[in-house]
């Protein structure tokens, strides 16, 4: 008894620990590139359809679906255009700057205002629209009901180029349900059951390795015994 709750208190001030540092980083990252996020969206507001931010229904903390905020780098009518919910390469419905906003992550930044208000953490699964969401396993599901989603995240690190490993499959729809999600929510499984600071600040620097040089795949050295790539995500992965 006396160890379970000791164990709940030590889960308890740990949730504390890494709100105050969500609110800490989000606060401070939106003031340092308050400069830069104004001139992003100048361009936007003139160009394309004039639209600046881009808001999609996606999966959070208990089921419960909550607007997750993007800079727009796509034809409003995206969806419902030829390509649907995947981007090809080099595809007609990008706005144009949206191909260099999508490369660096930066039109991932709005996220920053999630994050402050609570409904998303600097670190935790990647937020799913609810299609996808529902592609994860009941036992997945379960493991992350309780978690918020994250900016980054070991899944979003592993799939950082996610888009460039189905464009270069045929059956796009198949490979990603049947390959990517699996793995992916095996990814997410195992990071929830380890989410704690000391692997919140490693998802942080991984995050910043990533971006920076892509190709060392940092994110195998940083986090052991993660779950082994299916075969047909090897030569992606790898």
């Amino acid at each position: 008894m006396k160890s379970q709750l000791k164990n709940k208190t030590k889960i308890t001030i740990q949730a504390i620990l890494i709100r105050l540092l969500d609110i800490l980083f989000s606060s401070l990252a939106i003031i340092v590139f308050l400069p830069f996020l104004l001139l992003i969206m100048l361009i936007l507001k003139l160009t394309g359809e004039h639209d600046i931010f881009y808001k999609q229904k996606r999966v959070g903390r208990y089921g419960k679906e909550f607007n997750l905020l993007k800079f727009a780098t796509m034809l409003r009518n995206s969806p419902d255009l030829p390509g649907g919910i995947f981007t090809e390469k080099n595809d007609p419905r990008m706005l144009p700057i949206g191909r260099f906003l999508r490369k660096t992550k930066i039109n991932e930044l709005p996220q920053l205002l999630n994050i402050f208000i609570g409904q998303m953490s600097v670190v935790g699964y990647r937020p799913l629209m609810r299609i996808s969401y529902d592609k994860y396993s009941d036992e997945t599901k379960n493991k992350l009901y309780e978690k918020k989603p994250g900016l980054s995240g070991i899944g979003s690190i592993v799939f950082r180029n996610e888009e460039a490993i189905i464009n270069k499959v045929k059956d796009k729809e198949t490979f990603y349900k049947d390959i990517i999600m699996p793995y992916k929510g095996e990814l997410e499984s195992w990071f929830a059951e380890r989410h704690h600071i000391i692997n919140y600040f490693k998802i942080i620097f991984a995050t910043v390795f990533v971006i920076v040089k892509p190709k060392l795949k940092v994110w195998k050295k940083m986090f052991k015994n993660l779950p082994a790539v299916p075969k047909e995500l090897e030569e992606y992965l790898v």
